[in-house]
């Protein structure tokens, strides 16, 4: 069975029971700051959890792609994705325990449909806890449908608890079902989630009865939902009776191209490991970049992760022997199977192996000078007698090369040692306090990195401001800004998204104020001269009586206290990678020097 005969055998299931299908939301969820994706199916239903009415009625079917970093690190072993669909049923006030569980049963079981043994099934259920009671109900539900006593395993709160969106609001138990793979078990305790992987989790039906309060007390909830979530690809892989869930048909494509590059022979353990986390974090970078809200790599929020996953997937390629760029054929592989599902990798196809392609070939440097330092820092770090790389050596290795501390572990773990992680944090907390220091000294505005490509961003802001107002308004204010050696981002007032003609407005200006080779020179004077010498500049009144002002050919005049070049010639072409809002009236602007 493919993925794709999968979703259409559980939607038909469920419309022929009334269910109305509704389409998935973006991987990005909206009005929501507490997780940076999309997690589960409930996301983008959540209104309608807590009793607004959806247009399409009580009943609901659907598939909704998701994204959980929190499995980031399991990825590699048989069951573990970071990207994967979910298929859910809805009921919002409707049907309850008897009608889902006894569909989950029919859906599971049925000669019609997925045709699993019935003997192979157990079942979790509430055990109890905080005032609730243990769920007596999903179990005798189970018992009546045959599932015998000893395969009915009660759980707590952990394992069997599903809660509210934030810290009140409507929550519950919930029953997961489980599939026995055959595999032994691994002791007398053995049991479905126990993590051992004889018991392979593939369905959970959450009943949402309770709302929490703030005082903490679980009163029943006047709406009581129904909120199920089954994960396509770890069905599909029970269905075939697959070793993992790599080994079916949508990851066909990816592992036939790793093997075929990699040029490798049947691989073992630790490449199998390395395989599987390239091909799972290629696919995942592809829905994210690919996605209608999709977000370029950087060093925040949702733009982090991606470039986390992208580093991840460079550095295990190499080590399957991979050399030279492969995301971008990989991207392809996914964009190619998956486009007919999720149309809009389709629609964000340019952008999505644009970005791909530059973040590998600016990671590529970073890593080789980061590799190279730690080969040269190896022969003292193995004298250590704790086998340990102290934290401010992978501190200094992440600051000055910008290798990741992730990388560093693993390097360290191919020669029997490990990263003293809390001597990392403590010297990345310092180097932060110190950050922060830095900030609000009373002359305010330099950079602490005046490396070249900082130099040129940071003038590159100067360009961008000056080009900004001159298209937008007077109006543009800076509202903030944050340069690294690899992009700069600037907040800006304005009230509405800039249009297509706008943004490459914007960019010709500044692109052509390079293109002039334009001189940069500096004035001391005070602040009242700099203001009728007509520069520009928001935190005049944390400069004190005398400020800096920089004239770039007659082109902009800002006051300022970073580095600049001395000539804009040279500085690279300038490209804006996105511009969205940052909050109510303010605009966000991510732009590189190419």
């Amino acid at each position: 069975m493919t993925a794709a005969e999968l979703r259409g055998m559980y939607i038909d299931f469920f419309v022929r029971r009334g269910h109305a299908k509704i389409g998935g939301a973006s991987l990005f969820p909206e009005n929501d700051s507490t997780v940076l994706f999309t997690t589960a199916g409930m996301h983008p239903l959540v209104p309608f959890l807590l009793g607004e009415k959806h247009p399409a009625g009580r009943r609901l079917v659907d598939f909704q792609k998701c994204i959980r970093t929190g499995d980031i690190e399991s990825v590699g072993d048989s069951t573990h994705l970071t990207f994967f669909d979910m298929l859910g049923n809805w009921s919002l006030g409707d049907y309850f325990k008897r009608e889902a569980i006894t569909w989950s049963y029919e859906f599971l079981t049925g000669r019609e449909w997925l045709g699993f043994d019935p003997s192979r099934r157990s079942v979790t259920v509430f055990a109890g806890g905080d005032g609730v009671p243990p769920d007596e109900e999903a179990a005798s539900i189970w018992e009546e449908l045959g599932i015998p006593s000893d395969r009915i395993h009660f759980l707590g709160r952990e394992d069997n608890w599903w809660g509210p969106a934030g810290a009140t609001g409507p929550c519950g138990p919930d029953t997961e079902m489980f599939i026995d793979t055959g595999r032994d078990a691994c002791g007398a305790s053995c049991r479905p989630g126990c993590g051992c992987g004889k018991y392979f989790e593939i369905w959970n039906d959450v009943f949402m009865q309770y709302n929490k309060t703030r005082e903490g007390l679980y009163l029943p909830l006047e709406q009581r939902n129904v909120d199920t979530g089954m994960g396509v690809e770890r069905t599909v892989a029970m269905i075939n009776g697959a070793a993992s869930v790599f080994d079916i048909p949508a990851y066909a494509p990816l592992m036939e191209f790793l093997d075929a590059r990699s040029g490798a022979p049947a691989p073992d353990q630790s490449s199998m490991r390395s395989r599987r986390i390239v091909a799972d974090h290629a696919r995942t970078s592809t829905h994210i970049l690919g996605d209608d809200l999709g977000v370029p790599p950087s060093n925040l929020d949702q733009g982090y992760v991606l470039r986390r996953l992208i580093r991840l997937s460079v550095r295990h390629a190499r080590k399957l022997g991979i050399e030279g760029p492969f995301l971008e054929d990989m991207a392809r592989l996914v964009i190619d199977a998956e486009s007919g599902v999720h149309p809009e990798l389709g629609r964000n196809r340019s952008f999505a192996l644009e970005c791909l392609a530059r973040e590998e070939a600016q990671f590529e440097k970073t890593l080789q000078g980061g590799m190279r330092e730690f080969e040269r820092l190896l022969p003292n770090l193995k004298r250590n007698p704790l086998g340990m790389v102290p934290g401010r050596v992978a501190f200094t290795l992440y600051d000055t090369y910008g290798f990741p501390v992730e990388f560093t572990a693993e390097l360290a773990a191919e020669h029997g040692m490990a990263v003293d992680m809390e001597g990392y944090r403590a010297a990345l907390e310092k180097h932060r306090e110190l950050s922060r220091a830095g900030a609000e000294r009373k002359f305010t505005g330099g950079l602490a990195d005046h490396s070249d490509m900082v130099t040129k961003l940071h003038t590159a802001t100067h360009l961008l401001h000056k080009a900004l107002r001159t298209v937008l308004g007077s109006h543009v204010e800076q509202k903030g800004s944050n340069i690294t050696a690899e992009r700069l981002r600037f907040d800006f007032s304005h009230p509405a998204p800039m249009t297509d003609a706008e943004i490459e407005e914007v960019e010709r200006l500044v692109n052509g104020a390079i293109a002039s080779d334009l001189p940069v020179r500096i004035e001391e004077m005070g602040v009242d001269e700099a203001q009728r010498a007509g520069a520009i500049g928001l935190f005049k009144e944390r400069y004190g009586e005398r400020v800096k002002v920089y004239f770039i050919g007659d082109f902009s005049t800002e006051i300022c206290g970073g580095p600049h070049v001395e000539r804009t010639g040279g500085m690279g072409r300038f490209r804006i990678l996105s511009e969205k809002s940052s909050s109510q009236g303010i605009r966000r602007i991510r732009a590189v020097l190419e």
